[in-house]
């Protein structure tokens, strides 16, 4: 697995100009917007700059109020934005984490939290996420929602992209976002690496053990 240090101001650029159009049947939607963003399609990058955890408080799967900075303070964390209607990246991106969290041994994976924030909140109810979540990932996984606004602002903070979902002439609706998974150190909270849509099961089997110990991968 290809890993490189980076400035976070080059990484504020790539990561936002990387969306993926998981609705779309147009392969060109996947495309890097730019040839920068082509960096954050490497399966690891360790930060040099690590982004500061986002002051983000959203509802989760049980209707309850979730402060993802306090509810996760302390614990190895990956972070992830993507909506349940998705046909391919983000089911694809929780099922590779799932796979590996599992090799991990039960204390570890109890350390584990892995959060998925929806980029589709008017369809990704609470119940909407409960469902979905088990399914393409681990029951374990936490999800995430609340108004568009604030779930744009906090992915922002992290150098994400999202863009409102959108209404295609098919019907279909297409949430373009960021693709990105992003560990937060248990040791800092400040998230120190970046792993891109194409990371394999095999690539978070082999950073897990040094994520949840707040080593670089």
């Amino acid at each position: 697995m290809r890993k490189k240090t980076v400035l976070a101001a080059a990484l504020v650029v790539t990561a936002g100009l990387t969306l993926s159009a998981c609705g779309s049947g147009d392969d060109s939607a996947k495309s890097p917007v730019a040839d920068v963003s082509a960096q954050a399609n490497r399966p690891a990058t360790v930060l040099d700059r690590p982004y500061t955890k986002p002051n983000l408080v959203l509802t989760d799967t049980h209707g309850k109020k979730y402060d993802l900075r306090e509810q996760t303070k302390g614990r190895p964390t990956l972070i992830y934005f993507g909506y349940t209607h998705c046909p391919d990246v983000c089911p694809l991106t929780m099922s590779n984490i799932a796979i590996a969290k599992k090799k991990l041994p039960k204390a570890d994976q109890d350390k584990l939290q892995v959060v998925f924030v929806t980029t589709d909140p008017e369809r990704d109810t609470p119940a909407e996420l409960a469902k979905w979540l088990p399914s393409a990932g681990d029951p374990s996984f936490t999800g995430l929602t609340g108004d568009f606004p604030t779930i744009q602002a906090g992915a922002r903070q992290m150098g994400i992209g999202i863009d409102p979902p959108k209404k295609e002439k098919d019907g279909t609706v297409v949430s373009m976002h960021g693709a990105q998974v992003i560990a937060f150190s248990p040791k800092t909270d400040a998230g120190y690496v970046l792993y891109g849509e194409d990371t394999t099961a095999d690539d978070y089997a082999k950073d897990l053990p040094k994520i949840i110990r707040g080593e670089n991968p």
